[in-house]
């Protein structure tokens, strides 16, 4: 099985540490595990002969005195482990070997050739062929334990289509999603993976988006709404219009965000590189002095002294930590997906540890974005009907959510010809031409910057006052839907000890009911996106019970970007949110959920608690052997434990993160 020589702290302190991190192939390695003839029957060969290895050497242990009483039996025996030796230490020594061009000296294959060859020089070939058996099986199960930990994204990235169905002049063809543009029409069969960004022109079926979202139910669609590139169709034929090359695509923007996430250390990782940095150096002189000193100062036994640092290298290879902490922040961000929550990298799983406020936008993120007009009400001079004429064909080029549900609920249809000077200002509303009139929609502020009197609204819901060529033509009152988890997700905040704000550019009435549903802290309303910049900004400079506490902030609107960039831990509502949102932000929610945040920060507490548990594990029986080892209390038999036996053992330990269930969102 091919693997990096180098661990994945970028340290060289462990020569298979490399394939816990992808860092530019986490993606190809998933798809490589579960592909025929891949990592899976490699492992499975693997196995097989470190079983018959281990077999042999049991063999060999069992029948060694019997085979010594035979007139050749002591080279037989010594042939013995000298094979299995050879047979399983091959590759480490030539990682070693081969390490050594490359300027890393001191890596953990070294250690263990040195080690074992020293072990053969001085005759004690069974602990030699023991060092590298057992190292060789350590090896194997943090082999397997990385690709278990990959299987958790693996979803993903099967997910990625290999074909779309193009609907050209000439019939329909069979061509790589990557050829298909915007404004193109495929087709999507039943149970096909839906291969590009689009939105349904024909048919209706269920579609299961759970790789993308970790929602397991799926979802009914029909003529109008979006499906995503990635999802699976149900038992309906889909004719889908294109909306977005596939590199543009959220199916593309997922696997970017999963690539570069493993290369993103936490500060823990860090401290760990440092560390063993300096730790494997200062061990290698240790046994150095440890093996010439008594001999040449106190005339004590060469042999005996070799031994006692053969054994300190041996015990001193720092694969526990080096491979266990960097897996344990794998397998949170491995966990993480599987409930549709990605994590851009370890250090955002880290600081979600930290969280002691976390500030929610309104639309979008605690209520569903789906808008409704509830009310028209036209000023004297205006009917329903003209109000909503002008409204729409302003809006007409707005991606707004408001602006959809006003387009929506105009039934006299749109003529976009008549639109012209459209011009789209943030937090405020639009202003354009409508059929040479000039036309604004908005908040009351745009009305008031224009010079426009107007009837303030004093009822609750979003507010759209509309004004024709200076004159006040009347508001339309748009209501959204709180989301079913969004007090459900605040409550579980609270039990968690951090406080909670929303931030809307609403009226004071609209934030207040959807604040109340919600039980959130505190609100803040009317806000333009830059003051929610400076609400963020006063939260992060203000004191704060923990000095270390952090700010977290969850948007999904392009206007949510600089507040994303700003706060702290930057969360964004991938299904709903914009690209900006997504592409700024440190966390992205896939099925738009609020609850997730405080899972996802469950799920970061569980890891660094097992990253604890590791470094505690590995420094203590490291320290205990090393001193026993040094006084000649230990053997090579204590060392491979030591070494391998507690590498293991924290492997197992960081594999806990995938299964962790804690309060699982229902």
């Amino acid at each position: 099985m091919k693997k990096q020589i180098g661990c994945a702290l970028g340290c060289q302190s462990c020569g298979s540490a490399a394939a816990v991190m992808p860092g530019g192939g986490a993606a190809e390695g998933a798809v490589e595990e579960a592909a025929p003839g891949g990592r899976f029957s490699g492992a499975a060969l693997q196995a097989a002969l470190l079983g018959a290895a281990l077999l042999l050497f049991a063999g060999g242990m069992i029948f060694r005195s019997r085979l010594e009483q035979l007139p050749v039996g002591a080279y037989l025996s010594n042939g013995l482990f000298l094979l299995i030796y050879i047979s399983t230490g091959a590759r480490v020594i030539w990682n070693a070997a081969g390490n050594l061009f490359r300027g890393r000296l001191l890596d953990e294959s070294f250690l263990m050739t040195i080690a074992s060859a020293g072990a053969v020089a001085i005759g004690e070939l069974p602990e030699a062929a023991a060092v590298m058996l057992f190292f060789r099986w350590g090896q194997y199960f943090e082999e397997m334990a990385v690709n278990r930990s990959r299987r958790s994204i693996a979803a993903l990235m099967q997910a990625r289509p290999d074909y779309a169905n193009l609907l050209a002049a000439g019939g329909e063809r069979k061509v790589h999603p990557e050829a298909v543009q915007p404004g193109q029409e495929i087709l999507v069969r039943p149970g096909e993976k839906i291969p590009l960004d689009g939105v349904v022109l024909q048919g209706e079926s269920f579609v299961d988006s759970a790789a993308l979202t970790g929602e397991a139910v799926p979802h009914r669609v029909e003529p109008g709404e979006n499906v995503a590139a990635g999802a699976v169709n149900g038992s309906g034929l889909l004719r889908v219009r294109v909306t977005r090359p596939f590199g543009e695509s959220s199916l593309a923007a997922i696997f970017r965000l999963v690539e570069e996430a493993a290369g993103r250390k936490a500060r823990t990782e860090r401290l760990i590189t440092a560390f063993a940095r300096y730790y494997t150096p200062a061990v290698l002189l240790a046994a150095l002095g440890l093996a010439l000193g008594p001999p040449l100062l106190a005339g004590a036994s060469f042999s005996t002294w070799l031994y006692r640092a053969l054994v300190l290298l041996a015990i001193s290879c720092p694969c526990a930590l080096v491979i266990s902490v960097p897996l344990s922040y794998y397998g949170g961000i491995g966990r993480a997906s599987r409930e549709g929550i990605l994590v851009k990298g370890a250090q955002y799983l880290e600081a979600l540890l930290q969280v002691k406020a976390v500030v929610f936008d309104k639309t979008g993120t605690l209520t569903r974005g789906v808008f409704k007009v509830a009310a028209a009400i036209p000023a004297e001079g205006f009917t329903e009907d003209s109000l909503l004429y002008w409204a729409a064909h302003a809006e007409a080029h707005s991606n707004h959510p408001l602006a959809r549900s006003i387009r929506e609920s105009y039934r006299g249809g749109i003529v976009p010809q008549l639109v012209e000077h459209y011009s789209e200002m943030k937090g405020l509303g639009v202003r354009a031409t409508v059929a040479g009139r000039a036309v604004l929609a908005g908040s009351g502020a745009l009305l008031e910057r224009a010079g426009v009197n107007y009837s303030p609204y004093g009822g609750a819901g979003s507010v759209v006052h509309v004004a024709v060529d200076g004159r006040y033509a009347g508001c339309l009152v748009v209501k959204d839907e709180i989301k079913e988890d969004a007090r459900m997700a605040v409550q579980r905040l609270k039990e968690l000890g951090v406080h909670t704000l929303m931030l809307t550019g609403d009226g004071e009435a609209a934030a207040s009911e959807v604040a109340a549903a919600a039980a959130v802290d505190r609100f803040v309303a009317g806000l333009l996106p830059e003051q929610k910049v400076e609400q963020v900004a006063e939260l992060l400079e203000a004191p704060r019970p923990n000095k270390r506490g952090k700010v977290a902030f969850v948007g999904d609107g392009i206007n949510d970007a600089p507040a994303l960039a700003r706060a702290d831990v930057g969360i964004a509502m991938g299904g709903l949110g914009s690209d900006a949102a997504v592409e700024t932000a440190d966390v992205v929610i896939m099925d738009d959920r609020p609850s997730r945040v405080a899972r996802a920060m469950e799920i970061a507490a569980f890891t660094r608690q097992v990253v604890v548990q590791n470094i505690i594990l590995a420094l203590g029986v490291k320290a205990l052997f090393l001193a026993a080892g040094a006084l000649g209390a230990a053997s090579i038999w204590g060392a491979v434990f030591a070494d391998v036996g507690v590498s293991f053992l924290a492997i197992i330990n960081a594999t806990r993160v995938l299964r962790f269930k804690g309060r699982e969102t229902p």
